[in-house]
């Protein structure tokens, strides 16, 4: 007669996953973790070389020349937004196998709240293609005066951050359920778990500052250092978990050998 196995919150075996499935733990982390050294340099590059760079605060002529002058690097960066695009799916993906074993029905709700970020992340992209419409000088746009034009196009990349910037709200939701999985994972330190939902709970804040205050420029400084610095050091820590060290336990487990006792 075989033993029953104890219940237990750590994260399980791959072999425990469901009938059919084929990527072990492991795996799934090194997918996540690679998606995530990706997304930091794809998201430096497009968001702060590329926009940061180009873009003038609340001039539009200035903008509208720096992007044509500039048009490649400014359809690299577009490049880049749809490639972080792409690897957040392929990483609420993953995240949803690693943590699976400890609570499906939570980590299915952990992931699809990434997975509507994403999504407009997406619609906020195509807010930058309109920007280069605008900007490219197309024949049918000479029925309107150029400072139409730049300051319609100024619209479109305003429109581009206000649409991110509500991806973001759901971004630091889909952070504060991730940190609570870390922490009922029993195999990384509880504390990681905490400030990841430290910076999802700054997210949160941030889009509900900026929908609240009329004066949020004067706090901008502060808000971003609340969010940006537990972000940094949540995110980087797990990633360097994911490539590192999670799935390892079970990868040895599903590889030694089982006994049952008679």
């Amino acid at each position: 007669m075989q033993t029953i196995p104890e219940r237990s919150d750590s994260i399980a075996p791959s072999s425990a996953s469901p009938v059919g499935d084929s990527i072990s733990t492991r795996k799934a982390a090194l997918i996540a973790g690679v998606g995530y050294l990706g997304l930091f340099f794809l998201g430096v590059f497009a968001n702060f070389f590329v926009l940061e760079g180009l873009v003038v605060a609340g001039d539009a002529t200035a903008t509208v020349a720096n992007i044509r002058d500039s048009e490649s690097l400014f359809r690299a960066g577009l490049v880049g937004f749809l490639a972080i695009f792409v690897l957040d799916v392929v990483i609420a993906w993953a995240l949803f196998v690693i943590f699976r074993p400890i609570n499906r029905d939570f980590s299915l709700l952990t992931a699809w709240f990434r997975l509507v970020y994403t999504t407009l992340l997406g619609v906020a992209t195509l807010f930058l293609f309109l920007t280069l419409e605008v900007a490219s000088g197309a024949e049918y746009l000479t029925a309107f005066a150029p400072g139409q034009l730049d300051a319609q196009a100024l619209t479109y990349l305003n429109a581009f951050n206000w649409t991110w910037l509500i991806g973001l709200m759901m971004f630091g939701i889909h952070l504060l359920l991730l940190g609570y999985m870390i922490v009922k994972s029993r195999s990384i330190n509880p504390r990681l778990g905490y400030i990841v939902m430290v910076a999802g709970a700054a997210y949160v804040i941030d889009t509900v500052a900026h929908a609240l205050l009329g004066n949020y420029a004067d706090y901008a400084t502060l808000f971003l250092m609340i969010v940006a610095i537990p972000a940094v050091i949540g995110e980087f820590s797990v990633t360097l978990w994911l490539l590192f060290r999670a799935g390892k336990s079970d990868a040895r487990n599903q590889a030694a050998p089982t006994t049952a006792s008679l």
